[in-house]
């Protein structure tokens, strides 16, 4: 057995963790049981934010779950088997949620989130897909009056850490974005980030060149891992691999083969949906949010993506078809220009954790073996900077970050 570290997971966090130890000469396995980066990584909205570091559990979050459930818009669901999991994950939300606990959480994200345009431009070098990554805005686009918008918490933690952040009104909203509604009265406008032109297209590229670095990818389900006598053997179907070091970076799946090493840990598959309009009619010159419907809008290389929905169920639970129809009309009335011919409707698993924090780093009494999970909404911002904490802790440097937030046994 050699120095060889094998990565369970080829999804965003899998791919950059690879990219960052081949960088530094260490030879690295990837096994997925599909396409690498194809699934949850592939389907998300798109941003790439230095400036995205709020966590979910906001002050007063409490007051606003009637009507995120059950108000005009329903960003929020959960299905009926799922509340006895729910309501101990749900009351641990609500305690990271006071203002004293979210400075915490913030200050943690941050130095997740803030390199992400830059390391991301560092793995596409080379690919011929550098285009993908894009400069831009993120447009907070509200229907109210927005003159106390910035004395929000979230933006005044942004504005404090150094963003850049302007008020715009209805008028100058629509020259920046003049396919939105005039029902939008007023948006906050976050500069210096990026978006995704293609998800899936970045992954892609990112896998064809851990490829040419020499790593190894195989495509094979992970139905076991178990302990050997000189470290980890890992089962996939009739085949075994073996490692002396292996990284779970499986997302939403990571806690069910953790179960079985008698590793607990609180994890929640909070299912994300998209809708894509091939054909929109449309396009937009940043990554806009609705911050009533709670989704985001971006024009892609596959037409106008409209990502959102926050639902809690198992994690083997079909699609739930009905919120295609909801989507559609939300977007349709935030966008009335847009062309809804042949959408396409897709589903996704987050992994999220009630802190939003991610598990990064060795777990206690299982040498050799490492998180790299639950990423939240999120993954696609900290992808980067984990992989470069996971390669430092696996080549025996210490991270240039405190990474005691991220700690394994902190539940």
């Amino acid at each position: 057995m050699n120095d060889q570290v094998t990565i369970l997971g080829a999804g965003a966090v899998g791919l950059c963790t690879a990219l960052s130890l081949a960088g530094r000469g260490v030879p690295v396995r990837l096994i997925d049981r599909g396409e690498p980066g194809q699934e949850t990584s592939s389907g998300n909205a798109g941003v790439i934010s230095p400036w995205s570091f709020i966590p979910q559990s906001l002050p007063g979050i409490w007051k606003k779950l009637p009507d995120l459930m059950f108000g005009a818009y329903q960003p929020l669901s959960v299905r009926a088997g799922y509340w006895p999991r729910m309501v101990p994950w749900g009351l641990s939300f609500l305690r990271n949620s006071s203002a004293q606990r979210v400075q915490e959480i913030a200050d943690a994200m941050e130095p997740l989130c803030m390199p992400s345009v830059d390391l991301y431009r560092r793995h596409l070098e080379g690919t011929g897909q550098e285009h993908l990554v894009q400069d831009c805005a993120y447009v907070h686009a509200y229907r109210k009056d927005g003159r106390d918008l910035l004395q929000a918490i979230d933006y005044r933690i942004r504005a404090d850490k150094g963003a850049r952040l302007e008020l715009v009104g209805q008028d100058e909203l629509r020259r920046i974005e003049p396919a939105l509604s005039p029902g939008f009265k007023s948006a906050v406008l976050i500069h210096g980030q990026a978006r995704a032109l293609s998800p899936g297209q970045i992954m892609a590229a990112l896998a064809a060149k851990a490829e040419r670095l020499g790593i190894e990818i195989l495509q094979a389900p992970v139905d076991g891992l178990r302990r050997g006598e000189d470290g980890w053997r890992i089962i996939c179907g009739t085949q075994t691999y073996t490692a002396r070091r292996v990284v779970v970076a499986m997302g939403a799946w990571s806690a069910e083969l953790l179960k079985t090493l008698g590793i607990a840990v609180p994890l929640a598959s909070e299912r994300g949906y998209h809708i894509e309009f091939p054909e929109a009619g449309i396009e937009l010159n940043n990554s806009v949010m609705d911050t009533d419907a709670k989704f985001v809008a971006s024009s892609m290389t596959g037409g106008l993506r409209v990502a959102g929905q926050a639902e809690f169920a198992a994690i083997d639970a079909p699609q739930d078809s009905r919120k295609q129809a909801r989507m559609q009309a939300q977007a349709k009335a935030a966008f009335p220009d847009l062309v809804t011919a042949a959408p396409k409707f897709w589903m996704g698993r987050r992994p999220s954790f009630p802190d939003t924090l991610p598990m990064i780093g060795e777990f206690g009494g299982h040498a050799g073996l490492y998180a790299g999970f639950g990423h939240s909404h999120y993954g696609l911002m900290m992808a980067p900077k984990t992989g470069e904490l996971l390669a430092d802790m696996l080549t025996g440097r210490t991270p240039n970050i405190d990474c005691g937030p991220y700690a394994t046994g902190r539940f």
